[in-house]
């Protein structure tokens, strides 16, 4: 991988926590964490960030940096300013420190450069907002009458079955969520490396499915019917691909 990443946090429990979630979902990727003041407590190291980022640059010719809290990133900062050559190949990156590290990891596992691994790092903060990701459903357990299947945004969705033609390059088809969780993290993860070198676009419910936030986002869940997507040449094996991976549950169903 051209781009790694280092975590910089004031707890190594949690910089070795995203670590390990970043490990399982982009397992290419040089990840290496700088965390805990020099005696091994909470707080930060500007040795232990020199030395992270020394490690990352000779695996990688690149490296995103992220940081936990603010003194994270004055440390941050000032290893850049001791050694300016370093501007030209790490970028620290103002972005959510789990979500960013995700968005980051499985980027560069998709092989994208140093901007394009920055860029993924940025945009994670739009999963964060002020509406819930899941919404929970009280049942009051009386028995009604059957309801018709909906999608993640409340639509009615036709039966699964073989894929259709919308516009003349477009192809879809609806496929049933199998695995318990639905596309939570590591299936997510599975979906987007998988279709990142098709070159087409493709999409889950509306979601990009190189997106492995965006697939999170969606809160799938066992039984739920989702639209599977892609427009351009080769989009019915794309489609085709991603629907065998939904049906086969990722190995949880």
């Amino acid at each position: 991988m051209s781009v790694a990443l280092v975590l910089v946090s004031h707890s190594t429990r949690l910089a070795d926590g995203v670590a390990e979630l970043t490990a399982e979902m982009a397992p290419d990727v040089v990840v290496r964490c700088a965390a805990g003041d020099v005696d091994g407590g909470l707080g930060t190291s500007l040795e232990r960030v020199q030395e992270a980022l020394d490690a990352a640059l000779a695996g990688a010719a690149s490296a995103v940096v992220l940081a936990d809290l603010g003194s994270a990133v004055l440390t941050v900062e000032s290893a850049l300013e001791i050694d300016p050559d370093l501007t030209r190949r790490v970028r620290l990156v103002s972005a959510p420190f789990v979500e960013g590290a995700v968005a980051a990891a499985v980027t560069a596992q998709q092989g994208a450069q140093l901007e394009g691994v920055v860029a993924a790092a940025e945009d994670a903060a739009r999963s964060i907002g002020p509406e819930p990701v899941y919404e929970l459903v009280e049942s009051s357990g009386a028995e009604g009458p059957p309801v018709a299947a909906t999608g993640t945004q409340g639509e009615v969705v036709p039966e699964p079955g073989a894929p259709s033609s919308g516009a003349a390059d477009e192809v879809s088809t609806v496929v049933e969520i199998r695995n318990p969780l639905g596309l939570h993290a590591r299936p997510a993860a599975v979906v987007a490396r998988s279709v990142a070198d098709f070159g087409v676009p493709v999409t889950v419910e509306g979601a990009d499915a190189t997106s492995v936030l965006a697939l999170m986002s969606l809160g799938t869940t066992a039984g739920q019917r989702v639209t599977v997507t892609a427009r351009g040449e080769g989009a019915d094996t794309a489609v085709a691909l991603v629907t065998g991976l939904i049906e086969g549950g990722f190995g949880e169903a």
